[in-house]
């Protein structure tokens, strides 16, 4: 039955969603449609019995196929799937399958579907892997997706960048937003921590109130419990006055710790409590003030080996790393890098009041290919840096390396091995964490379809990813 949900645009092309489920075709549907400015005409198989006779009597671009949902089919998952395509005529068949059913999904790629989804589902990042998929096998034009492609995330919430790995990161903040539950980020420096803490305030139900932020790693031990917790009047030689500290400021709002990590280890308790309990005392107060506040932490450290070393407590990790969200690296999302050096180009000519006319070939291929041991911060502060000692046209590859000055301060204290490494050769363990983290990011994120493609178990990948930060912290 075709279910007549339309978008801005006309129809275009035909999809075939077999869903068992009513409810959750018209969502998924729905959100498609939403997604993309002109979405396919829509018609819903409630199984693979009722999709084949469709099937012979119709034709479709593309089919949305819930691999449950095709039981009736076959007893074999692969054989339903390997059916469908015979049938499908050229059609482009992309799977659905459980968020847990790894296996079944991979074996759907392998009886013949073009890709595949895992649940809960995203519409618009199935509505980009959609595009992405009728680009790739020319069906762009018949779904109506070349003039009208799926709109590609490139400005979040003051996040700039339209890679998967960055696609994953805007779905997981959507998701995790509207929740009251601890997040827990990670990332190395110039990331975009305070990005993320900011996006997940903003796009929460706690917009209207305050984000505090209390940096760790900036306030002197001994002042840190007044910090956080704030003090009463007469507690100490210069407390005159009763004041609050930053948990209580956030009342009602979103209290971000960052660089959590750097705490130290007899606050920690406090904060443990103060988490356990949602009520705190001030510093020489004997009362507890209760307060309503969602906390969201960040470190450029690796957590487990904090534990280990015994300067994080286990119990308040596990206390605050509910929802986990980590941001990734420059190098691993060279696609974002000309988008970010274009943003900051704009903003800085415009502060300036200077005129260029971007950046050359030589000068763009230089930049994606470089390692930005600084993140996007390290590419901001370049761009800054370029507009203030240029007066405008376009940027070459002379004037990026008389602006480079980290690159040029580092060379002459690096190593051998480092001067080889910007030969092209790196070390076996970063090229091995490339191999990986691309396998992840061309997955949406999802360690679990990541690790099944590579023929590796998921506890592998966290493994290597927490030796590589031993590494990375030691080189």
């Amino acid at each position: 039955m075709a279910m007549h949900i339309q978008g801005a645009g006309l129809p275009t092309g035909r999809m075939l969603l077999i869903e068992g489920d009513a409810a959750q075709a018209r969502l998924m549907a729905t959100a498609l449609v939403q997604s993309l400015a002109q979405a396919p005409a829509i018609v819903r198989a409630g199984g693979g019995r009722q999709a084949a006779e469709m099937l012979r009597a119709e034709s479709f671009d593309i089919i949305l196929a819930d691999l449950a949902s095709l039981a009736d089919f076959s007893t074999s998952t692969d054989e339903a799937v390997a059916r469908l395509v015979r049938l499908a005529d050229g059609a482009l068949v992309v799977a659905i399958s459980d968020g847990a059913s790894v296996s079944a999904a991979v074996s759907a790629m392998r009886a013949g579907a073009h890709d595949y989804v895992a649940k809960p589902l995203n519409g618009l990042a199935l509505a980009n892997r959609i595009g992405e998929l009728a680009e790739r096998h020319g069906k762009a034009r018949t779904l109506g997706l070349e003039a009208c492609p799926p709109r590609n995330i490139a400005d979040f919430a003051g996040f700039i960048g339209s890679s998967s790995a960055m696609q994953f990161v805007y779905e997981q903040i959507g998701r995790v937003a509207t929740s009251s539950a601890p997040v827990f980020i990670t990332g190395e420096s110039g990331t975009g921590k305070d990005v993320c803490a900011e996006a997940l305030h903003a796009k929460g139900p706690r917009a209207g109130k305050r984000l505090v932020a209390i940096n760790c790693a900036a306030i002197p031990r001994d002042l840190m419990e007044s910090e956080l917790f704030g003090v009463a009047r007469g507690a100490f030689t210069g407390a005159h006055e009763d004041r609050k500290g930053a948990a209580e400021l956030a009342d009602g709002g979103t209290l971000f710790l960052d660089e959590v990590g750097e705490m130290d280890l007899s606050l920690q308790s406090k904060l443990l409590r103060f988490l356990q309990t949602g009520t705190l005392s001030r510093v020489g107060e004997a009362g507890v003030r209760k307060v309503d506040v969602r906390v969201i932490c960040a470190t450029n450290r690796n957590p487990m080996q904090l534990i280990s070393e015994k300067k994080f407590r286990e119990d308040l990790f596990y206390r605050l790393h509910v929802l986990p969200i980590h941001l990734p690296p420059l190098r691993q999302r060279p696609s974002d890098v000309m988008q970010l050096a274009q943003h900051f180009l704009e903003r800085y000519a415009s502060e300036e009041h200077k005129r260029f006319a971007g950046f050359s070939a030589e000068a763009a291929a230089a930049l994606t290919a470089a390692d930005w041991p600084g993140n996007v911060r390290q590419l901001q502060n370049l761009i800054r840096r370029l507009v203030v000692m240029f007066d405008g046209g376009e940027i070459g590859r002379d004037m990026l390396t008389a602006a480079d000055i980290e690159s040029r301060t580092a060379a002459p204290s690096e190593p051998t091995p480092r001067l080889e490494r910007r030969a092209g050769v790196l070390p076996m363990w970063q090229q091995e964490q490339r191999i990986i983290e691309d396998a992840i990011a061309s997955f949406g994120g999802n360690i679990s379809l990541a690790a099944a493609a590579l023929e590796i178990s998921p506890s592998t990948i966290y493994r290597k990813r927490q030796s590589w930060a031993e590494l990375a912290a030691a080189s």
